[in-house]
């Protein structure tokens, strides 16, 4: 990207929101800060970041209807949610309406870093390379170049993430990835438990966008005990 990249931060701890974005200035960043879910939405269609970081306890509304509503007003861009929990519910829930990875409190600047530069270059970053711009998975048809989906005249509401997962499947049709090489590829970070689940819900999401039926899967697969696979042809 020629200009800053543009990082939204949705938090309204003011120490909390104050130490990150004084480390991601450092990194090179522009940072917006909002600090309650009303002025997050507001800023976020305003000033069209590049990736939103969003706490889910706010002042006025859960982080989680934030993302639902940024999601519901078309806003494609990354979000990466901070939970102070533990609990599942909490991170299955975030990817569930929208975000595409999350961030346990206490996290330190490196890990948050590592994240987020994954997140952007899997967005942002060139999508050529020796591979055709054009790939094909049965009817669809998935432009690495100008970033879309097609069936037929219908362009499909990928978010970059589903995207990515998309054209990695179809990159390796009929091989069974596992769960952990498709975290390298798409997201860029080492497996964990809770990493592997991540994938689970974001292949949920995908099927919901590209199958006839996705309670009945023809075209992503579920390999048992090893991951997915896109069907051939």
């Amino acid at each position: 990207m020629n200009t800053p990249t543009h990082l939204l931060i949705v938090e309204d701890d003011p120490a909390i929101a104050r130490s990150l974005r004084d480390g991601l200035e450092r990194e090179g960043y522009r940072v917006t800060h909002a600090a309650n879910g009303t002025d997050g939405i507001a800023c976020a269609q305003e000033d069209t970041p590049h990736l939103i970081i969003l706490d889910v306890r706010l002042p006025d509304m859960l982080g989680f209807d934030v993302c639902r509503r940024l999601r519901e007003l078309g806003l494609r861009q990354p979000i990466v949610m901070l939970t102070a929990r533990q609990e599942e519910m909490d991170k299955v829930l975030g990817l569930e309406i929208g975000a595409d990875d999350y961030v346990t409190k206490p996290y330190s600047l490196r890990e948050l870093l590592s994240r987020l530069r994954a997140m952007l270059r899997r967005a942002y970053g060139d999508l050529s390379s020796a591979d055709a711009d054009l790939l094909y998975a049965r009817d669809l048809v998935i432009d690495r170049a100008r970033g879309y989906v097609k069936r037929g005249q219908q362009t499909l509401n990928l978010t970059p993430i589903e995207f990515r997962l998309l054209v990695y499947l179809a990159q390796h049709p009929g091989q069974a990835l596992t769960r952990a090489q498709i975290l390298d590829a798409v997201w860029g970070y080492a497996a964990e438990v809770d990493s592997e689940r991540t994938v689970n819900v974001h292949v949920r999401r995908l099927r919901e966008k590209v199958e006839i039926d996705p309670s009945h899967p023809t075209l992503i697969l579920t390999v048992p005990g090893i991951g997915y696979r896109l069907v051939k042809g």
